[in-house]
């Protein structure tokens, strides 16, 4: 793995960290800065060839990045299988390359983990998820990789949805993924 660069860390040894690509990363910071036991949340992007990539860059869809979230939470009030339930509830899936109208490589799903143990988990959880809904039975487009070449985005992207709600993006994308999950998830609402 590529040594990351970033603004968030964590040295507590209650706290795991995590990246996850559910398409535009402004719709999952947005809901994981309202979950339970969720410590940092930064937008970024990873698993991609260009070192330290732009968003216009990204935008291309030539850099081979995902625009991710790296996510720092708190084990002693929620679990990787809490933090997977919401990734799974406010984004598709079964679209590959796609959320929505945003089209690309960038917006791939994907769990980018950090460690064995946490391959485990997210294997598991998927396979619970198909379990659980046959349906999904061969249609998780979902890519399941150690993180690799992470780079934090850039500082107008952090807090987008907080610092603008009224927007046509957040109105009409974001909110309805928050509302989604205040309602579907309420126990893990901060």
């Amino acid at each position: 793995m590529t040594a990351s660069v970033s603004n968030i860390s964590s040295d507590s040894p209650d706290h795991e960290t995590i990246v996850l690509g559910g398409g535009c990363f402004w719709c999952l910071e947005g809901v994981y800065r309202r979950m339970r036991g969720v410590v940092a949340v930064e937008s970024g992007y990873c698993n991609g060839h260009v070192v330290a990539p732009t968003y216009e860059q990204v935008c291309t869809g030539e850099t081979g990045h995902a625009e991710v979230v790296k996510l720092i939470f708190d084990t002693r009030e929620v679990s990787l299988r809490d933090v997977l339930t919401v990734f799974f509830t406010i984004h598709d899936p079964t679209t590959l390359n796609r959320q929505g109208n945003d089209v690309g490589t960038q917006y791939r799903s994907g769990i980018y983990v950090l460690s064995e143990a946490q391959t485990e988990v997210a294997r598991t959880y998927m396979a619970d998820l198909v379990k659980a809904n046959p349906s999904l039975e061969g249609r998780l487009t979902t890519e399941l990789c150690p993180l690799d070449n992470y780079s934090t985005a850039e500082p107008m992207h952090d807090q987008y949805y907080d610092r603008f709600p009224q927007a046509g993006y957040c109105a009409y994308v974001i909110a309805p993924k928050i509302e989604k999950f205040l309602t579907k998830l309420p126990s893990l609402v901060a």
